[in-house]
């Protein structure tokens, strides 16, 4: 489905402006579903991403498409019983390609065991992605469970995913 090569690229200090401008991108795609604005100066917030950068439990990735940033992946549990999916965002100009798919794939292939991958159904391309996902990797040994967001009982409940690989 896709020639140019889709590769992922373990975030460092160097990558922080290009994960920082792609946040506002990531974020501004959720806004539709959130209903978060940015801040006065037009820009939203990343207050989570930094610890991606510096937490050992957590870490981050680019995704590269070819040699240009075309998303990226922020995961936590590296040392724990779970891995925890925090963001995936892919660009737009790449999406219905296969990056996506390949960039999940890839992902839960370099960090196997039990994974939690949260995302909200009122984003039915994320829902619809999210669970093809969960089959194509674990086959139907997999759970979908609804969870309160944290401090915002205003929002709709995100729906967790629970597999295997």
């Amino acid at each position: 489905m896709n020639d140019t090569p889709v590769s992922l690229h373990r975030m460092t200090d160097e990558d922080r402006p290009t994960i920082d401008r792609l946040w506002q991108l990531y974020a501004h795609d959720l806004s539709e579903f959130r209903g978060t604005l940015p801040d006065a100066a037009g820009l939203f917030r990343w207050t989570r991403v930094p610890a991606y950068f510096d937490d050992p439990d957590r870490c981050g990735y680019l995704v590269l498409w070819g040699r240009q940033p075309a998303g990226f992946v922020l995961m936590r549990g590296l040392k724990g019983d779970s891995h925890v999916l925090g963001e995936f965002f892919v660009v737009r100009a790449v999406r219905r390609r296969g990056v996506g798919r390949d960039v999940a794939l890839e992902l839960l292939r370099r960090h196997p065991g039990k994974w939690e991958i949260a995302f909200q159904e009122e984003n039915p391309g994320a829902a619809r992605f999210w669970r093809r996902i969960a089959a194509e990797a674990a086959g139907d040994r997999w759970t979908e469970e609804r969870r309160p967001v944290p401090g915002k009982p205003e929002i709709p409940p995100d729906v967790w995913l629970s597999l295997t690989v």
